[in-house]
């Protein structure tokens, strides 16, 4: 064992000066020097883009780069090719260190099965939420006539009604039957020429048609608030359906309280 004589406090001291000194560099050296040349501390990777790319080629990409991945969970997007990557962590452009395992979700084989939702009865719009919140797809909306203008009357598959939970694919397209506004029969175009206005919006309505434009003809020598004429007009042949739009003229000036409509 080495002993060190001190014969003066000043000996001491700068005796246990240059032992604190080794031992700060000893320390120093073991955290900036050692363990970084143990850990390649400082040295990192770019993490390359793996979006789209076959999982068959992966092993072969990433040990180029130094890296490694692992599947982390699937999805299916029926616009992707099967067994391709949709997403990974961390991504592409972080810098990561060597040997690090890049966690990949990848584009399942065939879509999983969902449950047919009820779309009837819905409006168009509510019907393609519902349909994409399941996963699935509607087509442009197929006009029937029914006087629910925009309703949903039946959601169909290859031509066929499909049953509310009936399991499909994912990604399936449902074919999506409206209403167009109109009744399904057709009946001859009444005259409403001659009538009092408000006798003739009641006949309009009473009869499941839809009041259009109210024109005002404040020169017609007609009693005032009378209608002289309407469109569609009750000539011979003339037809309409139910839900269809009718727009009146009306002999005077308009009321001050309705405005031209």
């Amino acid at each position: 064992m080495v002993s060190i004589k001190t014969n003066t406090r000043r000996d001491l001291l700068i005796h246990l000066g240059i032992i604190f000194c080794l031992s700060a560099i000893i320390l120093l050296s073991f955290f900036f020097v050692y363990l970084p040349w143990r850990t390649n501390h400082g040295e990192s990777i770019t993490v390359p883009e793996l979006k789209g790319m076959k999982v068959d080629e992966l092993n072969a990409f990433l040990e180029e780069h130094d890296l490694r991945y692992e599947v982390q969970d699937s999805d299916y997007v029926s616009n992707m090719p099967p067994l391709s990557v949709k997403e990974q962590y961390p991504k592409a452009g972080s810098r990561v260190k060597e040997g690090r395992k890049i966690y990949v979700t990848v584009i399942a084989r065939n879509p999983p099965m969902v449950p047919m939702p009820n779309l009837v009865d819905m409006s168009y719009r509510s019907a393609q939420t519902t349909l994409q919140s399941f996963g699935l797809e509607a087509s442009d909306p197929v006009y029937k006539p029914n006087l629910c203008m925009n309703c949903v009357l039946a959601q169909q598959l290859n031509g066929q009604v499909i049953p509310p939970g009936t399991r499909i694919p994912k990604g399936t397209k449902i074919t999506v039957v409206v209403g167009n506004g109109a009744g399904n029969d057709d009946f001859k175009m009444p005259d409403y020429v001659g009538m009092p206005l408000g006798e003739a919006k009641a006949a309009i309505l009473g009869q499941n048609l839809e009041l259009g434009s109210v024109i005002f003809d404040a020169a017609s020598e007609k009693t005032p608030g009378t209608v002289i004429r309407q469109n569609p007009p009750a000539v011979e042949g003339n037809r309409i359906r139910q839900g269809e739009l009718v727009d009146l003229w009306v002999a005077g000036p308009a009321p001050a309280d309705s405005g031209n409509q």
